[in-house]
């Protein structure tokens, strides 16, 4: 029998939560309840809230007593995160449910985010018709819009609830009834990749096939790095091919597609064998025109489309750019695991000889940047006289990351 754990604030949602909870059994599910209100739950449940504060190193009765709902709620959010992977690898439940506004959506996410990927997690908030990815992050979290608060039993609430049951069912009961994928489990190579830089990945991810991996492409657009770093972290790749890197550029000029300061940590900081270059940190990017701020008037822009901007990154930009990917290569505690590889001759579809961001001096700047600032003992260093789309600068970034795979077995 599959186990949901159904997690929320049984203080005040009881109502609503044993509606969920009878609506499961009656699909012939098991139910694993836990509290996460403040108070008491006023039932009997498998987890209580005193077990999750104490989780965070906090006192249930102490914080309930200050009435302060946001040090509660935070306390809360942080033992859930600790205890429920934990309960997880127990084999304590098969999926989790909740429901919430935004305080409960808050509190039960940063939990579901630290489980597994491929966990059926389902989260019915008020919060889910907006912005999610404060809530989502770089997990499979499906967040179902509540429509009305989710505080009491009527029509529409009572139709949402059923249809996340309903979602929660299948997620469990019919993952087993899809026939097995054939072949047998190849293993996985992550890779970056831009519009700019897509004739460079296919090239390079054709070879790693022949080498018999699967490539997992990941597009270079804020929430693609994160995604990718957090997958690079627990343990599912065997080698990164981050050829693109422009992500630095948002984070370090103000584009809109950053990927946070924790970008070109994950492989470094495990171990794992990683060929890197510096695929389209020719640009910055912005959404309409009229969204560009005015800080950059004067500067070279190329429309992409009508809601995509570029601004070609100057020889500063580049040399700030240059100086963090060093300064994250240089973390690495393993020598010999990365491969910096240069392509002399261009870094994107745009800085090639006649087009839009052809840019000899900035593209000088960011390799002579990166020749001075990485330590050569930790990472090497390879500058090839070919564009970032030759085929014979991909072939090679991908027979070089084989090649350091193929050692570390």
């Amino acid at each position: 029998m599959k186990t949901v754990a159904l997690a929320g604030t049984f203080d005040t949602k009881r109502e609503e939560l044993l509606y969920v909870k009878n609506l499961l059994e009656q699909l012939g599910l098991s139910v694993f309840t836990i509290h996460t209100g403040v108070f008491e739950a006023g039932i009997s449940v498998d987890v209580a809230n005193t077990e999750i504060a104490e989780a965070a190193g906090e006192d249930m009765k102490a914080l309930a007593e200050k009435r302060d709902r946001a040090k509660a709620t935070a306390v809360l959010a942080s033992g859930l995160a600790k205890i429920l992977p934990r309960l997880y690898a127990e084999q304590r439940f098969d999926g989790v449910l909740s429901f919430g506004g935004s305080g409960g959506t808050s509190l039960v996410t940063p939990a579901m985010r630290a489980l597994p990927i491929g966990v059926p997690k389902v989260m019915v908030s008020t919060m889910a018709s907006g912005n999610v990815a404060p809530y989502v992050g770089t997990s499979d979290i499906i967040m179902i819009p509540s429509i009305v608060d989710v505080a009491g039993l009527n029509e529409i609430s009572r139709t949402i609830f059923r249809n996340a049951v309903l979602v929660t069912a299948g997620l469990l009961r019919l993952r087993d009834e899809l026939p097995a994928e054939e072949g047998a489990k190849k293993p996985l190579v992550a890779a970056t990749m831009f519009g700019v830089t897509t004739p460079c990945v296919n090239f390079a991810r054709e070879a790693l096939e022949r080498h018999g991996y699967d490539v997992l492409v990941f597009h270079a657009t804020g929430t693609g790095g994160k995604t990718m770093e957090s997958l690079i972290a627990s343990g599912y790749f065997k080698g990164v091919l981050d050829l693109t890197t422009t992500e630095w550029c948002d984070e370090l000029v103000g584009g809109v597609l950053a990927a946070g300061p924790h970008r070109s940590e994950a492989a470094v900081l495990g171990g794992v064998p990683q060929v890197v270059s510096v695929g389209a940190v020719d640009m910055v990017n912005f959404g309409a025109p009229e969204t560009v701020p005015a800080q950059f008037a004067g500067r070279t822009f190329y429309q992409h489309n009508p809601t995509v901007t570029l601004m070609r990154t100057s020889v500063e930009e580049n040399v700030a750019v240059a100086a963090k990917l060093a300064e994250k290569l240089n973390m690495a505690e393993h020598a010999g695991r990365s491969v910096l590889l240069l392509p002399m001759q261009g870094v994107s579809m745009l800085d090639a000889e006649g087009q839009a961001f052809y840019g000899p001096e900035e593209d000088a700047a960011l390799f002579g940047t990166l020749r001075e600032k990485v330590d050569p003992a930790k990472t090497e260093i390879v500058a090839m006289d070919c564009h970032i789309n030759d085929r014979e600068f991909a072939e090679a970034a991908a027979e070089r990351l084989v090649q350091m795979m193929e050692a570390q077995r």
